[in-house]
């Protein structure tokens, strides 16, 4: 076994075991309660998880998908979570290899996971992840090799300040809210990880994929454009695909030479 696929296997499970860490914060953020303490439970009959019934993936094999002490079923939104956040260490592991940008990049990435499902559950994005996100991302940017401090910091200004502008012209044309302040926060935590280039992305792939997922609902639904599109779920992927492609595809974008680091 080569050093590569031992530190991705390694890379895996650890992201599996910070993913079970992340179901906690996507449950319990959003009703204003510590993710320290209490130890996890049933959320139907409140019984303690044993250690041996929380090891990510496996347990919920073992189980059979149901509490020890209730039989109530376990979501399969938990074990998705551990795969998820497996997969995105492996691949950005694959992707530096183990360096701090592995670390920078997965920090982002596990805060992106959070802010998805809670978004697509109560249509937040919650202050507690993206305002510190803003403060992290800057502080990284001084030992990031690949963005320094004044592109961190132009990320910010530009990254909330395009959907600002974004959502002051909805109003101005609608009369209507678009989207909220929630993305505005998030998009600007991206920058201050990513720079201006990684807003630009972002905004871009989130537009596109967001547009043709939204047009996808509203044709099945039959539904009107007065519904609500929760974004960030599409920031997030946006802001995912610049991380992998920076470097091999940015960089070459003779139309975008801003880009360019």
């Amino acid at each position: 076994m080569n050093p590569m696929t031992i530190y991705i296997l390694g890379a895996f499970i650890l992201g599996c075991v910070i993913g079970s860490f992340l179901n906690v914060c996507i449950f319990r953020l959003p009703e204003g309660r510590s993710i320290v303490r209490p130890p996890s439970a049933c959320p139907h009959c409140a019984a303690p998880i044993a250690w041996y019934d929380n090891i990510p993936l496996i347990s919920f094999l073992i189980l059979r998908r149901r509490c020890r002490n209730c039989a109530f079923p376990i979501a399969w939104r938990y074990p998705l979570v551990e795969l998820l956040s497996g997969v995105l260490a492996g691949l950005l592991i694959w992707r530096f290899g183990p360096s701090v940008r592995f670390v920078i990049y997965y920090v982002l990435a596990a805060a992106l996971i959070v802010i998805t499902f809670i978004d697509i559950d109560h249509q937040i994005i919650p202050n507690e992840i993206s305002l510190p996100g803003i403060v992290i991302g800057f502080l990284c940017s001084f030992i990031n090799p690949d963005i320094g401090w004044a592109e961190s910091a132009a990320g910010i200004v530009v990254g909330g300040g395009c959907l600002l502008l974004v959502i002051g012209i909805y109003y101005l044309l609608t009369k209507r809210e678009g989207m909220g302040g929630g993305d505005v926060k998030l998009l600007a935590m991206i920058g201050a990880f990513l720079g201006i280039g990684g807003v630009f992305i972002t905004v871009l792939v989130g537009s596109i994929v967001g547009s043709i997922v939204g047009l996808i609902v509203m044709f099945k639904h039959d539904a009107n454009a007065k519904m609500p599109i929760v974004f960030g779920p599409f920031l997030s992927l946006g802001a995912l695909t610049y991380i992998m492609i920076q470097g091999l595809l940015v960089d070459h974008l003779f139309l975008f030479p801003f880009l360019s680091r």
